[in-house]
């Protein structure tokens, strides 16, 4: 089967190439676009198009495409889409805008909550209340769903949600005012809470609900006009898109229910991460995607990567399972500028349109990318392999106003770009990595994405990481992960008020595996799926705490294990975590969660078939700019001429048509037995 993993990003727009089963991980290709805005599905099919050409592929012949996006993360972001509205318990309308009373910036009394993605003027109340166990007070009230509905498209709302007090214990009051307004007003999108994800927290619930319709129309047609173009030239290719918790769904699945999507793209490179991690033997691996708008870090931690329930996009709440990502708006493309004569790098990004200014397409704003080409990291020749020229003259026309203002040289104005930057990362890796509750000096650090080789060895030298990988494919790696994700749903079961039993929880968990295998079964064949895994875990907490931890539960649940050993489980991971635990204190489970994936073929570790002689090609020599100094005769080596075993001691500049990567003063590189590149702390 031909298999075809896509990643869009801000700047350009990624694939990697499965060609057949019996291929290894040596033999994955890669292509790359510029991404198309504002219709992002044309680079897409314009990528498929080429790569069905160029391999021969027939129109009969069955073709697996997984594709990552960033359309409906850039869409709540940007808030560009039409106005929806919400029908809540009566009582309630300030739902939104009360929010948690939380301030992102508590000690500035000029602070303010961001606005919600619904107004209050586009609230409306229902006549309805559920009890907190979920038995009927008031039972709901038709007439004002009506009245509620009306209202809502009077205001001009495209679609409604709706979410109700405890609707996540009991949902027979959302599915009767769904059933209502469908029924009045046939046409509308409308959607419930408890069809988006049934827990507890009416403010994220509603929020996500929100999240989802608000994406909807976008994501239809999106994914609908990939769908078309596959049906009519390759009637037999399925289209999956990875989800923000690190697996994929069908493309059905993906237009209902998108807001499974908003960390999609990212995800998929930590997945990548993790796979190769299994090829390598590393269990404990700090990931950095730095692409041409934005940087992701993720954590991998005894080989499976790190989870959190309580992510963010934009200006919401994600409250629910997704690969834990902290993000920052530092990458290749972002924009070097003057704060009131403080330096600063990004949020603001040049794009691939115009790009940066050495692109020579218009950009006239200095960004990382000519700060780079300035110090001599880039090669003058260019990159996509000479295809895209990179001049000089613009990079240093464009740093001119920042170094004049700083008092130094465009050489000065560079550098002090480039460390700011890695400040920037910083100050979000390592908080990042102390809520993980792990330390620099026993991690791995993965780096991709079409910047990660330049600036992430950097970054590892700051931090003091001994070992950096580099995959064979680094600017394409998240494409590449989604060719080895799995089928991967993520199902809750609340249990905050209750008190359950051994036995509770084990009727719990069934109906939750029970979700999990009918999930499985309506997003492929019997024939993809090669294998069932199964993840049990628990959110809890002490009961005087206000949050909760998760606690894996599998081999628990597998042996049908006491409460009392559930228990002694969430004391070590506490302890773990925070150093203490309190093992007299009452603990309480306020959610169970089960993941269930269907793992699918993957690429298998097959080394690099062995050179019968060294072929390192020198291609130049060039003056490159580290830690405040030239180093003259910095070798650059191409790396489709390095063999398995090839090492070289830093400073030195390692080349592919893709990506370029640095080997700082200190490092020695070596080329791994699968064909990356590894690089460790002398």
């Amino acid at each position: 089967m031909f298999r075809i993993g896509v990643d869009i990003g801000g700047t350009f727009t990624d694939f990697a190439i499965w060609r057949d089963e019996s291929d290894g991980y040596v033999q994955i290709g890669s292509h790359k676009l510029p991404t198309s805005r504002p219709d992002f599905s044309r680079s897409v099919i314009d990528g498929i198009s080429a790569l069905v050409a160029r391999h021969a592929v027939r129109p009969n012949d069955p073709v697996l495409i997984v594709h990552g996006t960033t359309v409906s993360t850039n869409a709540v972001i940007e808030r560009s889409q039409p106005p929806i509205a919400l029908l809540t318990t009566e009582g309630y309308r300030d739902l939104l805008s009360i929010a948690r009373l939380r301030l992102d910036k508590p000690i500035d009394l000029f602070n303010r909550r961001p606005a919600p993605i619904v107004p209050r003027e586009r609230v409306f109340e229902v006549r309805e209340r559920l009890t907190a166990d979920g038995a009927v007070d008031t039972p709901i009230d038709d007439a004002s769903v009506i009245a509620g509905v009306q209202a809502a498209l009077d205001k001009g709302a495209s679609a409604v949600a709706i979410c109700f007090l405890h609707a996540f214990r009991n949902p027979v009051h959302e599915r009767r005012a769904v059933e209502v307004a469908r029924r009045h007003f046939p046409g509308l999108t409308v959607m419930a809470s408890h069809e988006v994800w049934p827990q507890q927290s009416e403010y994220e619930r509603a929020t996500l609900t929100l999240l989802n319709l608000y994406v909807k129309p976008l994501m239809e047609g999106y994914i609908g006009r990939i769908d078309a173009y596959l049906a009519e030239t390759l009637p037999q290719a399925r289209l999956y898109i990875t989800k923000s918790n690190g697996g994929i769904m069908s493309s059905a699945e993906a237009r209902e229910l998108p807001i499974h999507t908003l960390l999609s793209g990212p995800a998929a490179g930590v997945t990548a991460a993790q796979t190769l991690g299994g090829y390598l033997g590393l269990d404990r691996i700090l990931t950095l995607d730095m692409g041409g708008t934005s940087t992701d870090v993720s954590l991998i931690d005894n080989g499976r990567p790190v989870t959190s329930g309580q992510a963010e996009v934009g200006d919401f709440p994600l409250l629910m399972p997704v690969t834990a990502i902290e993000a920052m708006g530092a990458g290749g493309g972002s924009i070097i500028w003057l704060d009131d004569g403080l330096l600063k790098v990004g949020p603001r990004s040049a794009g691939s349109q115009p790009g940066p200014a050495c692109y020579g397409q218009g950009g006239l704003e200095p960004t990382l990318t000519d700060a780079y080409l300035v110090l001599n990291y880039l090669s003058p020749d260019g990159l996509l392999g000479g295809t895209l020229r990179l001049d000089r003259a613009l990079a240093e026309k464009a740093l001119a106003p920042i170094a004049a203002a700083l008092k130094t040289d465009v050489i000065g104005a560079a550098e002090s770009a480039v460390a700011v930057a890695t400040s920037t990362m910083l100050a979000k890796v390592l908080p990042f990595l102390a809520r993980m509750g792990v330390g620099t000096t026993d991690l791995s650090l993965m780096i991709y994405g079409g910047a990660g080789g330049v600036h992430g060895p950097l970054l590892a030298d700051e931090m003091g990481i001994r070992h950096i990988v580099v995959p064979r494919l680094p600017s394409v790696f998240c494409a590449f992960g989604g060719l080895v994700s799995d089928l991967v749903h993520d199902a809750v079961r609340s249990l905050r008020g209750a008190t359950p039993t051994q036995s509770a929880l084990v009727l719990h968990y069934e109906q939750l595996r029970q979700q999990g295998d009918h999930w499985l079964e309506r997003q492929s064949d019997d024939r993809q799926v090669i294998g069932t895994d199964r993840l049990y875990l628990a959110e809890m907490r002490y009961a005087a705490q206000s949050f909760t931890i998760p606690v894996d539960l599998t081999e628990a649940i597998q042996d049908r294990a006491s409460l009392a050993r559930i228990v002694s489980l969430f004391h070590d991971e506490h302890e773990r975590l925070f150093g203490h635990a309190d093992r007299s204190a009452e603990v309480v489970i306020d959610d169970l969660r089960l993941r269930t994936s269907g793992r699918q073929a993957k690429p298998q570790a097959i080394a690099a078939p062995a050179a019968a002689a060294d072929r390192a090609m020198n291609l130049a020599s060039r003056s490159v700019r580290f830690a405040g100094q030239w180093r003259e005769d910095t070798p650059v080596f191409a790396w489709r001429t390095l063999n398995v075993g090839w090492s070289c001691a830093g400073p030195a500049i390692v080349q592919q048509d893709l990506a370029t990567v640095l080997v700082p003063p200190g490092y020695t590189a070596r080329i791994g037995l699968f064909g990356d590149l590894e690089m460790m702390k002398d």
